[in-house]
């Protein structure tokens, strides 16, 4: 049966909060990584599939490192990620990261390629569309967090409103499932009748910036491992076809990229290719792939 326990590591500015599932103590460690609204909880389908030993922090400014100060970016998360990997003694080590997860851990692999056995991207890490013509850097960024925003704005009256509000929402409605609400239930900070989410405004804007620096991303992509795996969600956040990948940018992808190896997963969305067994399954089959590598 596969064992949670939670820790507080050391890093700049204070405590990391890192949830630790053990399958054995022989099985292969994965460090996974999650997106930018998210938590560490969103990995427990896969630690449940018992395939892998899944380490996973709380980001800084997410769940419990949600007090951490900023500002926070993919290089800051990446020194967040090396300290962790330091603290726990290991030496080379797979990466999963879901969403900006995978912008991430493509930024500590390139920063720190000596440390990393293999990189699983979980349909983040490679380019995003670009913005419209006409759009500045500025404007994209506020129409990415725009939403993020008015949602982190919100107060709750407790657990259950909170629940009611994510209940309906086209991406989870299908599948919902304990293991979201234990997800959003550890997202949840504050006292009722004034409870929200623990997500960092400030931290999301200063990762919103990264995502959208098609340069930086680009080159972070280039420098992959060889072996790299990419699953992607043919459906997006809200459930809509086309993906936060859409089928044109992900084949200009495949020819940019070639050292990455490309994957569909069938029948999910970006939020249940990880919370969902469905998800959970395509990702442990990628996760043996990179171990056994």
């Amino acid at each position: 049966m596969t064992a949670y326990d939670a820790l507080t590591l050391p890093v700049a500015g204070g405590g990391l909060h890192v949830g630790r599932w053990t399958v054995a103590p022989g099985a292969p460690t994965v460090l996974a990584v999650h997106g930018v609204t998210a938590n560490h909880r969103c990995w427990i389908a896969l630690a449940r599939a018992g395939a892998v030993n899944v380490v996973a922090p709380d980001l800084r400014g997410r769940g419990r490192s949600s007090t951490l100060p900023g500002p926070a970016g993919m290089a800051t998360h990446a020194a967040d990620l090396l300290a962790v990997i330091d603290h726990l003694g290991l030496d080379r080590i797979v990466l999963a990261g879901h969403s900006m997860g995978g912008f991430v851990v493509a930024a500590l692999a390139a920063a720190h390629p000596e440390r990393v056995a293999g990189v699983l991207l979980v349909d983040g890490g490679l380019p995003l569309p670009a913005p419209p013509p006409g759009v500045t850097a500025d404007q994209a960024i506020a129409a990415t967090i725009g939403p993020a925003a008015d949602r982190l704005r919100m107060t709750f009256a407790g657990p259950d409103a909170y629940l009611r509000f994510w209940r309906d929402h086209p991406a989870l409605r299908d599948t919902w499932s304990p293991d979201v609400e234990d997800y959003l239930l550890h997202d949840l900070v504050g006292e009722p009748p004034e409870c929200r989410s623990s997500v960092s405004l400030e931290a999301v804007r200063d990762d919103s910036g990264d995502l959208l620096d098609t340069d930086a991303v680009r080159a972070r992509a280039r420098s992959l491992p060889p072996g790299t795996v990419f699953l992607r969600a043919p459906a997006g956040l809200m459930a809509e076809p086309g993906g936060l990948y859409p089928p044109d940018l992900i084949s200009r992808h495949a020819q940019d990229f070639p050292t990455v190896d490309i994957r569909d997963v069938d029948d999910v969305n970006h939020y249940t290719i990880v919370m969902s067994d469905r998800g959970a399954a395509a990702l442990t089959g990628a996760l043996t792939d990179l171990t056994r590598g």
